[in-house]
């Protein structure tokens, strides 16, 4: 063996990570010793002749005996991230190790719970017990041939070494005292190979878990769509508004003003719509409720902004949507909202037809604006409203598509009222 891998060999059984598993595996023991002390006492009032303290027979007795008698205790709720936190500290484990953050969800979690348990204790309290009955024995031996054996009367093994060469007792000392370090190290690594899988997240807890960040994932995609819907048109309105006041400021003072007057109309409306997103990360929490978000009775308010910044919008729907179901109503006046938006950011004052037709089955809404050459193009794989509205559509199970047909921009969505319902 090379001199590196004498070092590796003796830094596993005498390094840091070697003497913290040594303190888990007296922790074990000292956890197991108040059901061994109950056991032994039990069994030396119940069975005659019995003697758990004295009889190493009877004290495998009634070590066997307490095992089954601790591991009941594993199905308390606090043992599970105790004994993962303390395995995470004293075993070495990587980082990478994925361990149990809280009380164990299952029955099956609960079963390697106290299979965990019940192995740590039991290792633990057999190695404790070898510490105790090996190392005073090494140091005797080591001593042996220093000292006069009065010391040893009534122990019989050490008579052994008697008229043998003087360095064999020491030698035997420190093999024993080798045998001891070699076990626990053993018995940590094995603990520490079982932890990942005892200790581990079941498959319900990963299941779970997933759960739960794809619902933070869906809560943040949402809450993107609503802010990028909402606040992107209202930018998209000023824009234009702002650039057609400022063009006609000294010409036409009273369009102007106009401008300015729906300017204001629509940052009003805009702040009102973000307290409703806003509201959503406010679920929950105590304080005045959030402002409803918008629905297609809102439809007038909207045109009425998109119109004032230039864009001329010709609306075909039937004479009330306060029929369908609010969920759809919502998601479909987000979807009309980010197709005026597309159309004054990419179109600019181009006049959109929009048509919207209901039927008992689905609602379908259909944008048009006229493109041409020295329109700002968009992006063919579809923009991140366009994605957005592909998202809402998803959500209600319905369908999309967007294209470009004869120099007419055409936004077509289809969304089915049965879900909803």
């Amino acid at each position: 063996m090379t001199g590196a891998g004498w070092r590796r060999a003796v830094g596993a059984v005498i390094g840091r990570r070697a003497q913290l598993r040594w303190v888990h595996l007296v922790l074990g023991g000292a956890l197991l010793m108040p059901y061994y002390l109950l056991t032994a006492v039990v069994l030396a009032m119940l069975v005659r002749g019995a003697d758990p303290f004295t009889s190493l027979r009877w004290q495998l007795v009634t070590f066997a005996s307490a095992l089954p008698l601790a591991a009941p205790t594993a199905l308390l709720p606090l043992v599970r991230p105790l004994e993962a936190t303390a395995a995470r500290s004293l075993c070495g484990l990587p980082e990478s190790v994925e361990l149990a953050a809280g009380p164990a969800g299952s029955w099956d979690a609960r079963a390697r719970t106290a299979l965990w348990y019940g192995l740590h204790l039991a290792i633990g309290g057999l190695v404790s017990g070898l510490i105790l009955a090996l190392l005073p024995a090494s140091a005797l031996l080591v001593a042996l041939p220093f000292t006069d054996d009065s010391y040893t009367d009534g122990l019989g093994w050490p008579h052994a070494f008697a008229g043998a060469p003087a360095e064999l007792a020491p030698l035997a000392g420190v093999g024993l005292l080798a045998l001891i370090m070699g076990i626990a190290a053993a018995a940590g690594a094995l603990l520490a190979r079982c932890a990942p899988a005892l200790l581990g997240p079941a498959p319900a807890d990963r299941l779970a878990a997933a759960e739960e960040r794809a619902a933070r994932l869906a809560s943040r995609n949402r809450l993107a769509r609503e802010l990028h819907d909402s606040v992107g048109h209202a930018l998209s309105a000023v824009t234009l508004q702002a650039g057609a006041a400022r063009k006609v400021l000294d010409t036409d003072p009273d369009f102007a003003r106009e401008a300015l007057a729906a300017i204001e109309e629509t940052t009003r409306e805009a702040v009102g719509e973000l307290d409703s997103v806003l509201g959503l990360l406010r679920e929950g929490e105590d304080g005045p409720a959030p402002a409803p978000s918008p629905t297609l009775m809102d439809l007038d308010g909207l045109l009425t902004r998109t119109r004032a910044a230039g864009v001329a919008v010709e609306l075909t729907a039937p004479g009330t949507l306060d029929r369908l179901p609010p969920v759809v109503s919502r998601e479909a006046y987000r979807i009309v909202q980010e197709g005026l938006s597309n159309a004054l950011r990419h179109a600019g004052r181009v006049p959109v037809r929009l048509r919207i037709a209901e039927d008992r089955k689905k609602v379908e809404i259909t944008m048009e604006n006229p493109v041409d050459g020295t329109t700002r193009a968009r992006p063919t794989g579809g923009g991140r409203g366009l994605r957005g509205i592909a998202e809402r559509v998803t959500l209600l199970r319905g369908t999309c598509a967007w294209d470009t047909v004869d120099g007419v921009w055409r936004l077509t969505v289809r969304l089915p009222l049965e879900a909803a319902r």
